[in-house]
């Protein structure tokens, strides 16, 4: 299972204290989630040596308008693993669930944000995960806080209907903000999911990371086909291969 975070400077703590966190927590990897704008400086490899957990270099997209959206969508995909559109304002809402480049939708309640069936069914049908987001939950009180569960069962409810791809994250900006997964679970079950569906969304990040790395590999040419070379089988004669993936 993995947590998605954001590190300094978006955030308030390293990437190695978030991965040190996330170790002791039991997770297995997370995602660097910053915003464009504020990309963290580390040594993704070292840090993982030392602290056993997985690091996945996202980004953010954080955007005024569906252009510059766009925009931001062409300069980050080649380069990130994870790529997230920053979502709450409808627009960006819609134009993110219906771009198959996009990985993940963050925070499609947010603000005035809202997901309806058309927003789910979108999702679905691009592979767009749609973000349960926690942190409100996990930090906000009164009002707010029961606003924020109103809109994460809708979520839940939608996700279901439509089969729409999801992910889980307590959207962590400080080591102190990282929680277990057992806790992730426990705030889950308050908003209507089971143990299953809040650890399948913390499995999802792992997931999405593990098919983009794949993409991003020199000699990937598309599902199953690799070119000659790249040590897989196929090629004899300087084209492509194939070879047979794992379910």
């Amino acid at each position: 299972m993995y947590e998605a975070v954001h590190a300094r400077p978006d955030g308030e703590s390293t990437v190695a204290r978030m991965a040190a966190t996330a170790a002791d927590c039991g997770f297995g990897g997370i995602v660097v989630r910053n915003h464009g704008g504020e990309r963290a400086e580390y040594d993704a490899d070292a840090i993982a040596e030392r602290y056993g957990v997985d690091v996945v270099d996202g980004v953010e997209i954080r955007a005024a308008d569906t252009s510059r959206a766009g925009g931001y969508l062409g300069s980050h995909r080649p380069e990130r693993t994870v790529v997230l559109v920053h979502g709450g304002d409808p627009a960006i809402n819609r134009f993110a669930v219906e771009n198959a480049r996009v990985d993940v939708l963050a925070h499609p309640m947010a603000g005035d944000g809202d997901v309806n069936h058309v927003i789910a069914e979108a999702a679905a049908e691009h592979g767009v995960a749609l973000e349960v987001d926690l942190s409100p939950v996990l930090r906000a009180s009164g009002g707010r806080r029961a606003r924020a569960i109103a809109d994460l069962r809708k979520l839940r409810e939608l996700i279901d209907h439509a089969g729409a791809p999801y992910v889980v994250s307590a959207d962590a900006r400080s080591h102190l903000q990282v929680r277990a997964p057992r806790e992730l679970v426990a705030v889950g079950e308050v908003v209507g999911f089971d143990r299953e569906a809040i650890e399948a969304g913390m499995a999802e990040w792992k997931r999405i990371a593990a098919r983009n790395r794949e993409r991003l590999a020199p000699d990937y040419v598309e599902p199953g086909v690799w070119r000659a070379g790249s040590g897989d089988a196929g090629a004899e004669d300087g084209n492509a291969g194939t070879r047979e993936e794992e379910p």
